[in-house]
């Protein structure tokens, strides 16, 4: 056995609507299919992956399915660095873009309005 990859997501939210805009605004990913569950929730894609799972609950917003927190960021692979900046231009995000060392890859640190950290991480030659 082997891992090969991340899948997805799971992120808990008393903030269902404003979070499923805001991954598709600044994002630019979609919502699509979900199973029918019996808790609201969202699925968000990219292309034919649902890499985000949005569950909507009641209670203390941004607390997870912990008392803290412990997932420091997630991270996206992306392409196209100069227009996603401009499009967080554009939106008022605040974001903070960096070089990895020694990878120069180009990482863009976002949060969602929950305050969920992301990675969106480019190639070096952008």
């Amino acid at each position: 056995m082997a891992i090969e990859r991340l899948d997805h997501v799971n992120v808990r939210t008393t903030q269902l609507d404003t979070l499923i805009a805001w991954y598709e605004d600044v994002l630019g990913l979609k919502a699509g299919p979900r199973p029918d569950f019996s808790f609201p929730g969202a699925w968000l894609y990219a292309g034919d992956a649902a890499v985000v799972h949005l569950v909507g609950i009641d209670g203390p917003p941004a607390t997870g399915s912990e008392t803290q927190l412990k997932l420091e960021h997630f991270a996206f692979t992306a392409s196209g660095a100069e227009a996603f900046e401009s499009r967080l231009q554009d939106r008022g995000e605040q974001y903070r873009r960096s070089g990895m060392p020694g990878a120069g890859t180009v990482v863009f640190n976002i949060w969602d309005p929950d305050g969920n950290h992301i990675h969106v991480d480019f190639p070096p030659e952008e």
